[in-house]
């Protein structure tokens, strides 16, 4: 009797964490990319870049003057380049180059947004800072916010940059839902590429996210390896950093930015 009803447990479980890979497998781009209108209309300032897998990628530049170093800006999930150009110009008053791309899928960018795609976009957009415009690796800093911590550090781990900085990143995708990796494959699995990646990384979060809450952060911190700055915001959620933080972001974002080269 005991046995067989562990034969069904058993059983009852594995149908269920085989549920939960097709779900997963099936579902989960919706979940991590969700579709919306553009914000933006394609204008002469808005680049056309190629990716790999054949989509074209649009793409910002806003040069500022005599300025040495580069922000690479990746965007969260839900918005495009319309929606973050206002502190991509405060980045710039500030005297910070900035260049940032939308995936396929989003705003005019072609295609339909994936895991693989998303890493051609940021490909073709560090291909473009380093071969048309010019910018030597140790002047660019990689700037992920939330989802785009993901092709942040997939660039990290895989090219030479002069910093990274991590804006309310998770440690994977899925485990924004689980907590803990309960299936054999993740998507954009940070705190799998962290020990790899070389280059200075800085940290910043909320305490109180409830979006990817701060446990993420110290998962993060901890496979850190190399140079690492933690920035923990009290108070402060997913969407708000840069308001509860005041002054103290800027004073925070711009030095690591701006390392002598």
């Amino acid at each position: 009797m005991i046995a067989n009803i562990s034969i069904l447990l058993i059983s009852t479980l594995c149908i269920v964490y085989a549920g939960g890979i097709v779900y997963a497998y099936t579902f989960s781009d919706k979940l991590i990319f969700p579709r919306f209108a553009p914000s933006y209309e394609d204008t002469e300032e808005i680049l056309k870049l190629q990716s790999d897998d054949g989509e074209s990628i649009s793409a910002l530049y806003l040069a500022a003057n005599d300025a040495k170093h580069l922000l690479l800006y990746s965007h969260g999930n839900g918005e495009d380049l319309g929606e973050i150009r206002p502190l991509l110009e405060d980045f710039r008053s500030r005297g910070i180059a900035v260049f940032a791309y939308d995936y396929p899928g989003y705003g005019t960018s072609t295609g339909t947004a994936s895991e693989v795609g998303v890493y051609a976009a940021t490909e073709a957009a560090y291909r473009y800072v380093t071969q048309t415009l010019g910018y030597a690796p140790k002047a660019i800093t990689l700037y992920g916010r939330s989802l785009g911590s993901g092709p942040s550090c997939y660039l990290a781990e895989h090219y030479p940059v002069g910093g990274l900085i991590l804006d309310g990143a998770f440690s994977s995708t899925f485990r924004v839902m689980t907590r803990v990796k309960i299936l054999p494959w993740d998507k954009f699995d940070n705190v799998a590429r962290l020990p790899s990646i070389q280059c200075p990384t800085l940290l910043l979060h909320g305490t109180e996210d409830s979006t990817v809450p701060f446990a993420h952060a110290l998962q993060n911190s901890a496979a850190i390896r190399g140079i690492k700055h933690t920035v923990w915001v009290e108070g402060a959620g997913h969407n708000d950093l840069i308001e509860q933080s005041g002054a103290a972001y800027w004073d925070t974002v711009l030095p690591f930015i701006q390392q002598e080269l």
